[in-house]
């Protein structure tokens, strides 16, 4: 009776470490907003796209592959219907030139969105309430496997014209 008894509690305590692990990771996530911890301090900036994709807050902002902000925010921008994306950069990264260039893009094939900066040549560095001025939008997976299918089916079905010789000679 006794070993039944610590089995259960041993069962328990190790199902209660499962969720608060599962709870953690959650909100570590790139993609919820949830985080642990205080304010990253840091400045922000805005870039504007055309179409984000399925870029979400929390998701990380990266120059050469180094992680050096996240996306704090996202909303429409109903005077040049564009979504106006605000990132927070670390305090570190003080010295990004104001003429860099941002882009949406994916980690692997199917992978998350995140956004990528690639660094201009200008003295003059990104400040607080800064805008990134250069943008490319996210490429959607669906709609370019969509023109494939689109273009192929413009094209029509091919005539297979090798055997019509020899379909003449047979007469």
């Amino acid at each position: 009776m006794k070993n039944s008894r610590s089995l259960e509690i041993g069962t328990g305590l190790f199902v209660l470490l499962g969720f608060a692990a599962l709870a953690f990771l959650t909100t570590q996530l790139p993609g919820t907003s949830l985080k642990l911890g205080g304010d990253d301090g840091g400045y922000t900036v805005t870039a504007r796209f055309d179409n984000i994709g399925d870029l979400k807050p929390g998701s990380p902002v990266t120059m050469a592959g180094v992680r050096v902000g996240r996306v704090e925010s996202i909303r429409f921008d109903p005077k040049d219907f564009k979504a106006a994306v605000v990132l927070r950069i670390e305090e570190q990264y003080q010295e990004i030139p104001e003429d860099s260039d941002a882009s949406i893009q994916t980690a692997g094939l199917l992978g998350g969105k995140y956004i990528g900066i690639g660094p201009g040549g200008s003295e003059t560095f990104l400040k607080e309430g800064g805008q990134i001025e250069f943008t490319q939008s996210a490429i959607v997976l669906e709609s370019l496997v969509n023109k494939f299918f689109a273009n192929m089916a413009s094209k029509g079905p091919d005539k297979d014209t090798s055997d019509a010789p020899a379909a003449e000679e047979k007469k």
